[in-house]
């Protein structure tokens, strides 16, 4: 069953939500040739504490760590490390927080310096997907609404979605009912109703879309060794459409 949430609940996901986004606004501002993933790892941890938060990636499923930096290939959860970014790379940062018992999460992904003309245009394809996703959000449609217009517009792209991996509903739990994937049929799935909050999370890649695990052992990256990216934002259902909570 997919929870709905009070007016109550809603209210301080929004506030965790508008202090995650702070924080990652931050992050983004850090990203540099010659800083590593572990410098930003901390960070990320000191401004979740200093906002209030409890870093809720830390210690899920046995993560060493409070933020994902997944790099060029790696789609999602690499660990963060001594690994110096270099001019060209691109970056996903997901991060999440527990704020007075509700979780938040998000992620965006950047370029470092200046990229590749495919890796600039991959970003912003995944990012509109992101938009095109949430403009599926309101009461009557289905989540295989979401997902069709995802696909069908990453592929018109030339890109694929990552089909193994999915968003998720939020809350009180990190992930909750419903799984969100990026791809299917239009009205199929569950139906979307005023008071869910969940978060969709286009994966793309610039060439297949099948994955393998990282040699961390967390992360997972295109089988083929394509580019990825990945956005994320967290939303609730309203009357009319969506409100998105991570944002400031």
């Amino acid at each position: 069953m997919i929870p709905i949430k009070s007016p109550e609940e809603i209210a301080i996901m929004a506030e965790g939500g508008r202090r995650l986004a702070k924080i990652m606004r931050r992050l983004k501002e850090m990203v540099r040739p010659g800083i590593t993933t572990k410098q930003l790892d901390r960070v990320a941890e000191d401004l979740i504490l200093k906002f209030k938060g409890r870093p809720n990636f830390k210690g899920y499923e046995g993560y060493p760590a409070a933020l994902c930096t997944s790099v060029n290939q790696v789609i999602v959860h690499q660990v963060p490390s001594d690994y110096k970014l270099k001019e060209g790379d691109i970056l996903s940062l997901d991060l999440g927080m527990e704020y007075k018992g509700y979780h938040s999460d998000m992620a965006i992904t950047v370029p470092v310096g200046r990229v590749s003309q495919e890796a600039g245009r991959l970003i912003r394809v995944t990012k509109k997907a992101l938009k095109r996703g949430i403009k599926k959000v309101r009461p009557g449609n289905t989540f295989g609404d979401i997902g069709n217009t995802i696909q069908r517009y990453v592929e018109s792209q030339g890109y694929n979605v990552i089909r193994d991996l999915c968003g998720h509903g939020i809350g009180k739990e990190l992930h909750e009912e419903p799984q969100i994937f990026n791809f299917g049929k239009r009205h199929s799935g569950p139906e979307i109703k005023e008071g869910m909050v969940f978060c969709l999370e286009p994966m793309v890649s610039v060439g297949d879309w099948h994955i393998k695990k990282s040699k961390d052992g967390y992360g997972f990256e295109t089988k083929d060794g394509s580019l990825s990216a990945h956005f994320e934002h967290m939303m609730v259902v309203t009357k009319n459409g969506c409100r998105i909570l991570t944002i400031e």
